[in-house]
């Protein structure tokens, strides 16, 4: 199988997973019951994840996928804010119905972490992947790749930033908030990691 195919797999999965997660809750959930709703023997479902609350992780990643995105692409001759907002106007012609369904679908995973300890370690655990790619893009960024653990520690908290205003984000608009009040949701997080990290990471650099 090769990894596109895979990825795929493992999304599907993972989309019937939280779903079933969501209307019934984990503990009602069998593996039995993911697999009958991908069309899937059970044995296939056990090939592809270690357990039923880790179907969970390829959902919650798609949900934090498109901060992670831009955060690749930044090109050093601008600030957070100013990239932040260009990839804005990129996205202004509309996302995908099916990403647009993952998210929020990731949202109420995130949400449902707070009451589900299994859940809540699938999302730590893609916090954890954000975190270790988080720390690559500032060494690279910074120049410090002969200082890691400068890179490490700015991304610990940049990280922890984007985890805390994506389980707010997603918790309020899970209640019916207006998504209008969250039209600057970019801009805060790069003010947030700013102030995170002391004001190291979101200035453009000369390269």
């Amino acid at each position: 199988m090769s990894d596109r195919r895979r990825h795929r797999l493992r999304l599907e999965i993972s989309r019937e997973a939280c779903r079933l997660f969501w209307e019934q809750g984990v503990e009602a959930t069998s593996g039995d019951q993911i697999a009958e709703a991908v069309g899937l023997s059970t044995r296939t479902i056990w090939r592809h994840f270690r357990s039923k609350e880790s179907c969970a992780e390829p959902i919650v990643t798609a949900g934090v996928e498109q901060e992670l995105a831009a955060l690749r692409s930044w090109p050093p001759e601008l600030s957070l804010e100013d990239h932040f907002a260009a990839e804005a106007v990129k996205g202004a012609k509309g996302i995908d119905p099916v990403e647009a369904a993952d998210i929020v679908l990731a949202m109420k995973m995130i949400r449902l972490a707070d009451s589900e300890p299994a859940i809540r370690t699938a999302w730590l655990m893609v916090c954890d992947q954000v975190e270790k790619e988080m720390a690559e893009i500032i060494a690279r960024r910074l120049h410090l790749t002969t200082r890691p653990i400068e890179a490490r520690l700015h991304a610990a908290a940049a990280s922890a930033t984007l985890r805390v205003i994506s389980e707010d984000v997603g918790a309020s608009l899970l209640e019916g908030a207006d998504p209008a009040e969250f039209i600057d949701a970019s801009t805060r997080i790069a003010q947030a990691v700013r102030r995170a990290t002391g004001g190291s990471v979101g200035d453009a650099v000369i390269a």
